[in-house]
């Protein structure tokens, strides 16, 4: 298992995955073989069958959660041993549709308020104003931060796709504040790691889990909240603000204008502007309705 392992890792990194799926399917696999008590080059279509019956009757994991799991095991087996594979050997799985939980505009701005730290307030801040995915915020760099034009870069995004987000002078001058803070002035890194952010390396993920986390608990608004939460909020309240669907996806870095398509269902203008049928209904006709407009 160690020289399958080994093999796998380099064969994702030749396809330039990011560090997340990387360790999502090594261990994928990894759990694959443990189960079964076998090497996973050994296990076939209809080991891969109960194998997934486990993990909705056993695990009761949910349908996107098994379709990473799908996902990975097609890779060890398609990619790296060159077996074939059918879509109707192992079909993905239907995904639920869930739709996230917004934060209003308030909200946000009690959460940012709320931090445990500077640093992390400047990692809230800049989540919001940027709708960058958390892995997107660890990595930037301090040439990222163009001034003259007013834009923030990103580089090698999800999907390995470069793309510029329009600078806040609020969130600029945040990041002024934030690198005159830093103890020791970084070379590279917007977000150095380290207890006292002096490493030479940028933070993991896990501290923008952590700024999200402790501000949530001390603001006491009881709803979810993850970093992706606030991306959705950013994507949502452009949207309510006249931004147009197609700037939101170039913004967000969809490859696809259904994926934004979401924030229409979220967005109080567009549901506001909406009237039930029921109120065009010939008994309803010069009634007061129940906010008081005739």
């Amino acid at each position: 298992m160690t020289q399958l392992r080994k093999m796998m890792l380099e064969e994702l990194e030749r396809r330039n995955y990011t560090n997340s799926t990387k360790r999502a399917y090594l261990r994928i696999v990894e759990e694959l073989a443990q189960y079964f008590h076998r090497s996973p080059d050994q296990l076939g279509p209809e080991n891969i069958r109960e194998y997934i019956a486990h993990l909705f009757r056993d695990r009761k994991l949910s349908g996107n959660s098994v379709n990473q799991t799908v996902g990975a095991l097609r890779f060890f087996f398609v990619k790296m041993l060159k077996r074939s594979w059918t879509p109707g050997d192992i079909p993905f799985p239907k995904k639920r549709i869930h739709l996230p939980v917004i934060w209003s505009p308030d909200e946000v701005a009690q959460l940012i308020n709320s931090a445990l730290t500077p640093f992390h307030r400047t990692i809230l801040m800049t989540l919001y104003a940027t709708g960058l995915r958390r892995a997107e915020l660890a990595q930037l760099k301090l040439s990222d931060v163009d001034a003259q034009r007013m834009v923030l870069h990103v580089h090698d995004g999800k999907g390995c796709k470069d793309r510029d987000i329009v600078l806040s002078p609020h969130l600029l001058d945040e990041l002024r504040q934030h690198y005159r803070r830093l103890v020791r002035k970084p070379a590279v890194w917007l977000f150095p790691g380290g207890r006292w952010h002096t490493a030479d390396d940028p933070i993991s993920d896990k501290v923008v889990w952590q700024a999200c986390r402790e501000a949530a608990k001390r603001a006491g608004i009881r709803k979810p909240l993850h970093p992706h939460t606030l991306r959705h909020c950013f994507a949502t309240h452009l949207l309510e603000s006249g931004a147009d669907l197609r700037t939101i996806q170039l913004l967000l870095g969809h490859a696809n204008l259904k994926d934004t398509a979401i924030y229409v269902h979220l967005s109080q203008r567009h549901l506001g502007a909406t009237a039930s049928p029921l109120d065009a209904l010939p008994i309803f006709q010069g009634k007061t309705d129940p906010s008081g407009a005739k």
